[in-house]
C-alpha cells in the first residue's frame, strides 16, 4: 500500500474545545498530526487564548519536529500538538482550572499527546497538576517508544535537577537555542557581537534565558519589557540582577534597578535603539502599526507567532530580517527528546554543546536556503519542512 504524500495543508487531526463546569472558562486541544501515534506540544495559559491560536501553534510544532529530524539520532520525530487555556495564570482560580483541564484531557495525554510548560505555566506547576489529575506524567504517551523507559525517565528527571548559576537546565535550554540562532545570523552577516544591542519583550523562561546567553556572548541588553513596563538603559542592563529579581511569571522587582535604569511604557521595547529585537512573550505582539516603530535589523522570534504576517511582509520590504519561531525557539522541545531518548545525558555542558551545534546548523541551512531561493527565512523553513516530511513518512508512516 502506498503511503499518501505528506502535506501541511489538511485540517488538524483533532480539534476540540472544553468548557470548565466550575468557572465557565474554555480550554483547547489541537493535535495537528501524529507520528507513530504520538504528538508533542506544550500547554499555555493566558487570558484571551483562542482555538485559532492553538491551531497555529500545533501546526508550528509539526514543523519543529520535522526540522529536527535526524536519521542518525535516537530521537524519534513526533507529530505536532498544542493545548491552551483562556485564563490569566495569576488568577486565584487558575490552578484548579488547570487540574480540571488536565483531568478532562487525560485520555489524550495517556494515549497520544505529550505536553509540558508553555506561556504562563512552569513545568513544576504542570507536573503537580498532572499528578493531581491522576496522570503518570505529562509526557507518558511517548513511553512506549522508548527502548528503556525506566532509564529514560531517570535521565530526564536528573536533567531537570541540574541548575546553572541559579537557573534550571530545562529553562536554559530554550534560551540557549534562541541565542545561537541569533548569533548565527550575526556571524554570517559579519556583525561583531560586542556593541550589538538587544531589546527583549518578556523575561520569563524563554526571554530570561535568551537574555543571559546573549549577554554572556558579548551583546548588550538595552531594554527588557514585562507586565509592568519596559526597563531600559542605553549603556546596558544588569541582566543577572534582573533575572535574580524575577517572580514566577517573569516580572522584575523594580527595587533592583540601578540609577541609570529607566522605566518606560510597556511597548517602548519596540522602538528601542537596538540591532536585535527579541519578542519572547505573547503571540501576535507585532502588528502592522507596531512594525513602523521598529528600528532593529533583526527580529528573533523567541515567542510563538509574535509577528503577524502582514507586519512581517512590511518589515521584510524595508530590510528587516525576521528569524522565524519554528526554527528559533525549537531548542526546548528538541532538548526534552534528545535527553529522554538518550542522545544526550543530564549534563549542562553536553546539552548546551548539542544545542549550539544543532541550532547553528539548522539556522545556517535556513539562511542558505533563503539566499538560494531569494525568499524569506520563514519561507525557507517551510521549504525545509516540505523536504523532510516525505522522509519521515517513509520511515515512520504518515501522521494519521
Amino acid at each position: 500500500m502506498t503511503t499518501p504524500a505528506p502535506s501541511l495543508s489538511p485540517a488538524p487531526l483533532i480539534s476540540l474545545t472544553w468548557t470548565d463546569h466550575v468557572t465557565g472558562r474554555r480550554g483547547f486541544l489541537v493535535v495537528d498530526r501524529l507520528v507513530r501515534g504520538v504528538a508533542s506540544g506544550g500547554l499555555r495559559m493566558r487570558p484571551g487564548c483562542t482555538l485559532e491560536e492553538v491551531t497555529g501553534l500545533a501546526r508550528g510544532m509539526t514543523m519543529k519536529e520535522a526540522l529536527h529530524y535526524d536519521p542518525a539520532s535516537r530521537y524519534v520525530p513526533l507529530g505536532g500538538a498544542k493545548g491552551g487555556i483562556d485564563c490569566d495564570p495569576r488568577d486565584p482560580e487558575a490552578y484548579g482550572l488547570l487540574v480540571r483541564y488536565l483531568r478532562a484531557m487525560r485520555p489524550y495525554i495517556e494515549s497520544c499527546w505529550t505536553t509540558g510548560e508553555d506561556l504562563g505555566l512552569t513545568q513544576d506547576l504542570v507536573d503537580r497538576a498532572a499528578a493531581e489529575a491522576g496522570l503518570v506524567s505529562s509526557v507518558q504517551a511517548v513511553y512506549p517508544l522508548l527502548d528503556d523507559e525506566p532509564a529514560a525517565r531517570a535521565r530526564l528527571a536528573a536533567a531537570f535537577e541540574v541548575e546553572v548559576d541559579g537557573i534550571g537546565l530545562d529553562e536554559l535550554a530554550g534560551g540557549c537555542g534562541v541565542a545561537e540562532a541569533c548569533l548565527t545570523a550575526l556571524d554570517r552577516a559579519g556583525t561583531p557581537r560586542r556593541g550589538t544591542r538587544v531589546a527583549l519583550q518578556g523575561l520569563g523562561t524563554m526571554g530570561g534565558a535568551t537574555a543571559r546567553f546573549l549577554a554572556r556572548a558579548g551583546l548588550t541588553v538595552v531594554a527588557v519589557a514585562d507586565v509592568k513596563g519596559t526597563i531600559a538603559n542605553a549603556s546596558g542592563l544588569d541582566v543577572e540582577a534582573l533575572l535574580a529579581a524575577r517572580d514566577a511569571h517573569g516580572t522584575v522587582d523594580r527595587a533592583v534597578l540601578r540609577p541609570g535604569d529607566r522605566e518606560l511604557p510597556g511597548d517602548a521595547w519596540l522602538s528601542a535603539d537596538a540591532e536585535v529585537l527579541v519578542p519572547a512573550a505573547v503571540s501576535y505582539a507585532i502588528d502592522t502599526a507596531d512594525q513602523e516603530r521598529i528600528r532593529a535589523r533583526w527580529i528573533v522570534e523567541a515567542a510563538n507567532m509574535p509577528v503577524l504576517p502582514e507586519a512581517e511582509a512590511a518589515l521584510t520590504a524595508r530590510g528587516v530580517c525576521v528569524l522565524p519561531d519554528v526554527v528559533v525557539n525549537s531548542g526546548t522541545n528538541a532538548w526534552w527528546w534528545w535527553t529522554l531518548f538518550g542522545d544526550i545525558g543530564p549534563d549542562a555542558e553536553e546539552a548546551f554543546a548539542h544545542l549550539r551545534r544543532s541550532m547553528r546548523a539548522l539556522t545556517g541551512l535556513m539562511l542558505d536556503r533563503a539566499a538560494a531561493d531569494g525568499t524569506t527565512p520563514r519561507a525557507a523553513a517551510h521549504a525545509l519542512v516540505a523536504d523532510r516530511l516525505p522522509v519521515i513518512a517513509e520511515r515512520y508512516g504518515w501522521y494519521r
